[in-house]
């Protein structure tokens, strides 16, 4: 998208000061949350509806809800989801348990989790297997850090939410293994990582940061629209940790305020109308439409000139899980 958007008054004030409005690219769906939302459209075209979803596919309102006016039914306890009925895990991850506990009501469950997720649990589940104890470095219960833990037997993994934590975590006995949630705040890792490594320098890294391509370039893009401007949009559910962290990266890169904003339909815009430059992002769980709609209604009180800034061109893409797969 580029170019202004302007209301038939404001085409009438030729002189009126232009909306500066930084739109961030890339933004928005990754592909792991593509893939998690095709997984739920897929299984209702090939099993009918109803079909039975682990929790939020994706932590967004808006794309649960349509999927569930195409009849998904989402639910927590697996005891709710009857045999003989689709039941997909969340793009977020599952526990062994919530599989194990699946197979023995006759469901074979169909797995939503993000490639970039299931990274982690392989590499939890192989320094377990090596006799290693495992730090898990993220949010508590954020059902991808449960998921991850899931993985291995009670005891055998130990969370680290701040650096507060890895400063006065006592190790068992033993090599130490650190393994971090995908969404995390790439300052915040690091923070945490540099103590870790300092008070364990044996301590084996991820071969490759766990912190996914889509998370580094959305916070990269943001905080590329954020200096400077007086308010930084990020489009994006409370209970999406990226979104979340996309907000703080806006202010720490030094945008005057950063928001975060659920329904831009409803939204209160007035913080824009004395604005100069706002910034436009969305977290990876954000359909492109909610943008739309916060950009039209931005235009009907402000004549804009949207500038487009792109860090880098994504082109992953993830098949559809193997009952589903063409």
């Amino acid at each position: 998208m580029g170019g202004a958007i302007s209301t038939a008054a404001e085409l009438s004030e030729p002189l009126s000061e232009a909306l500066i409005v930084r739109l961030a690219s890339p933004r928005g769906f990754c592909a792991g949350v593509e893939r998690a939302v095709r997984t739920v459209e897929e299984a209702l075209a090939t099993f009918g509806a109803p079909v039975f979803v682990r929790h939020e596919i994706v932590h967004n309102a808006h794309v649960v809800q349509r999927l569930k006016s195409m009849g998904a039914v989402f639910i927590e306890d697996i005891a709710d989801a009857p045999p003989g009925r689709p039941l997909i895990f969340s793009a977020h991850g599952a526990p062994r348990a919530a599989f194990d506990e699946a197979r023995a009501r006759n469901i074979d469950p169909i797995d939503a989790t993000c490639p970039l997720v299931h990274k982690v649990h392989h590499q939890i589940r192989r320094s377990v297997a090596r006799g290693r104890h495992v730090l898990m470095i993220g949010h508590k219960n954020h059902p991808e850090v449960i998921g991850a833990m899931g993985q291995a037997p009670s005891g055998s993994t130990t969370l680290i939410e701040t650096v507060d934590d890895a400063e006065t975590f006592s190790p068992p006995p033993g090599a130490l293994t650190y393994v971090t949630q995908t969404t995390l705040s790439l300052d915040d890792a690091a923070q945490i990582t540099a103590v870790l490594k300092k008070r364990f320098p044996a301590i084996e890294a991820p071969r490759k940061s766990d912190i996914c391509y889509a998370t580094q370039n959305r916070q990269e893009a943001a905080r590329s629209i954020s200096a400077g401007a007086d308010c930084v949009f990020v489009l994006g559910s409370a209970q999406s940790s990226n979104s979340n962290r996309l907000v703080e990266t806006a202010l720490r890169a030094g945008a005057k305020s950063a928001v975060l904003v659920e329904n831009p339909a409803t939204f209160d815009l007035s913080v824009v109308a004395g604005a100069g430059a706002i910034g436009v992002t969305a977290g990876a769980s954000t359909p492109e439409c909610l943008v739309e709609t916060l950009l039209t209604r931005i235009a009907e009180i402000r004549r804009i000139e949207i500038r487009t800034i792109e860090n880098t061109r994504e082109d992953v893409f993830f098949k559809s899980p193997a009952r589903l797969a063409g």
